[in-house]
Parts: C-alpha cells; structure tokens; sequence
C-alpha cells in the first residue's frame, strides 16, 4: 500500500451521546466523527480541541492513499499487523474511499520503520 502522512497533529475526544457538535469538530482538512448509542467520538486537528473536553491529544493521521476497491481484503490487517508487533497503539478509520491509522506522534518514526519493513511506501 502507499501511505501519506498528514499535516499537523490530531486528537481523539469523546463526547457525551446525543451532544450536538461544536463548531472547533468542523475545522481542517480531515476529521470524522461516529456517533453510538454510548458516546460520540470525533477525531480533528488536536489545537482546535479546546481544554476541558475528554480528549487524547498527539496523532498522526496516516492515509492509505487511495481510492480503494471494496473487493479488496487485507487492507487494515496488512497495516495494523506490523503496528501490532512493534507494540504501537493505534487508532483506525475506514471511509467509503479509503483507511487512516493514527499513530502516536512520538511513534511515527517506528511505526514508519515497521511499516516499510512490512513493504509499505510512503509517498514524497
């Protein structure tokens, strides 16, 4: 798979279930956010979160550049297997046209490393 990482740095928070969302949710160039019966998670550009939520700051947003075919397998195993045995939390988001992994900010280089090791590419 190709890979590219995203500009800046992300966050993971967790919102009450049924809350309306903020404003700071729908600034960037990527976030996403799901919605369950238990909670509301959103991940965006971790400075537009402000102090006070439920919040888990300092990602990295890598995309699988795609778009990818929904006949294809493997996609996510062949990414967070790696991750897994280089003992790197992760955080995973598929879309309708492709996969995120969200890495540790201070792991990129190792997750990189396990990545390219597995025969991923980054792109230039």
């Amino acid at each position: 798979m190709k890979l590219r990482t995203l500009p800046d740095s992300y966050a993971v928070v967790r919102l009450q279930p049924g809350s309306e969302l903020p404003e700071w949710v729908d600034k960037g160039p990527f976030r996403s956010v799901t919605r369950t019966e238990h909670e509301v998670s959103v991940v965006c550009r971790d400075p537009d979160v402000p102090e006070g939520e439920s919040v888990d700051r300092g990602w990295t947003v890598l995309e699988v550049m795609g778009p990818l075919d929904f006949s294809l397998s493997g996609v996510v195993a062949s990414l967070v297997q790696p991750l897994a045995d280089a003992e790197l939390p992760i955080f995973v988001i598929s879309t309708f046209e492709s996969d995120y992994v969200l890495v540790r900010s201070s792991d990129l280089g190792r997750a990189a490393d396990a990545l390219e090791d597995a025969g991923h590419v980054f792109a230039a």
